[in-house]
């Protein structure tokens, strides 16, 4: 191994070792009496999302195998957010990167991106990303990152601090110390590998419900047990679905899976925003639809116990999106029906 990459390896490691672990917070829900509700908070991360986390173990994963060196491009297919956390990286150990993605991509993100000496190679819709992260590899004699093939080996899901041991050992003081359920959406499929491995690993009777936006193939393949499904359309949920079922994809660590329609994600991330007076994405709308509907089924049935799900990032990246009612209405129509429905949570 080169001096360069050994001092690669050393700058990512110092970068984790000055950063906190990310706060695990109880959502106060008067009508889910017995069902303890959390969100571990992942928009404290450097750069703001969840991705963080997954950038810098892709990172580490290429230079410990060897597919990158001083001055190699990274590409990366990706709407923005493990982008940004890349660019990040990129920017640490002064390599060239590129991020392809499509052009609906929000403002926020792209610049960003720009803002970490990235640059942004833009595709009309999410199926082109891989063909063309491909081609540019080729190119510019860059390293394809591939978070959609990578994603679930470079991360150490037996532990090392990675979110699944984070989230289980911030619950060691609360009532119900080992969750019911743990509530995730599937971009990669990483975090979901991660989350049912270890919970696998260690034994806990803890269940990993998957939830699935609109016109993403991740549900309907777990559900037919077909991975070869494909779709031609993509996921108007910014981080999360896909048109085809990507290799980090592992629904054998997968108890269940639920859809989550569009409007019912937007409605829950702005539910949210009122109750904590703090804004997510919406993917963490998509998170949280899924685990309410967990907590109410628990307390129907008289159960008790915890459910744990993730903010995955922060709502200010989508002020001019999520956010902006006009853009709602003419991108998703109207979400009255779901806003109705959590009304009964309020």
């Amino acid at each position: 191994m080169g001096r360069w990459v050994f001092d690669a390896i050393g700058k990512i490691e110092a970068d984790h070792q000055r950063s906190a672990d990310t706060h695990l917070f109880k959502l106060t829900v008067p009508q889910l009496e017995g069902v303890d509700l959390y969100l571990k908070d992942e928009s404290t991360h450097p750069t703001g999302s969840l991705k963080h986390r997954l950038a810098r173990s892709l990172f580490l994963y290429a230079l410990c195998n060897g597919k990158l060196d001083e001055g190699i491009p990274v590409i990366e297919a990706s709407s923005g957010s493990t982008a940004v956390s890349e660019a990040y990286f990129a920017k640490m150990l002064g390599l060239p990167f590129i991020a392809v993605m499509p052009r609906s991509t929000a403002q926020s993100k792209i610049d960003t991106i720009t803002h970490y000496g990235g640059r942004c190679h833009f595709v009309d819709s999410a199926p082109d990303m891989h063909d063309a992260a491909t081609r540019l590899a080729g190119q510019t004699g860059g390293y394809f990152m591939d978070q959609f093939l990578y994603a679930e080996r470079a991360t150490d899901w037996r532990g090392n601090n990675n979110i699944a041991e984070s989230i289980f050992e911030q619950m060691q003081k609360e009532p119900h110390r080992v969750p019911h359920t743990l509530v995730m959406s599937a971009g990669t499929g990483g975090t979901s590998a991660t989350l049912g491995r270890y919970i696998r690993y260690k034994g806990y009777e803890t269940r990993l419900m998957v939830v699935d936006p609109d016109n993403s193939v991740f549900y309907d393949s777990f559900m037919r047990n077909d991975p070869t499904l494909t779709a031609n359309c993509s996921s108007r949920i910014e981080g999360i679905g896909r048109p085809r079922v990507e290799k980090s994809f592992q629904p054998d660590v997968i108890d269940d899976m639920m859809k989550v329609p569009d409007g019912a994600s937007i409605a829950c991330m702005q539910w949210l925003a009122r109750l904590i007076g703090r804004k997510a994405g919406p993917s963490t709308g998509t998170n949280l639809w899924g685990a309410l509907h967990v907590a109410r089924g628990m307390a129907e049935r008289g159960e008790r116990g915890s459910i744990v799900t993730l903010m995955c990032d922060s709502g200010e990246r989508y002020l001019n999106t999520y956010y902006n009612p006009e853009w709602v209405r003419s991108t998703f129509g109207d979400i009255s029906t779901y806003e109705k429905q959590l009304r009964v949570f309020a």
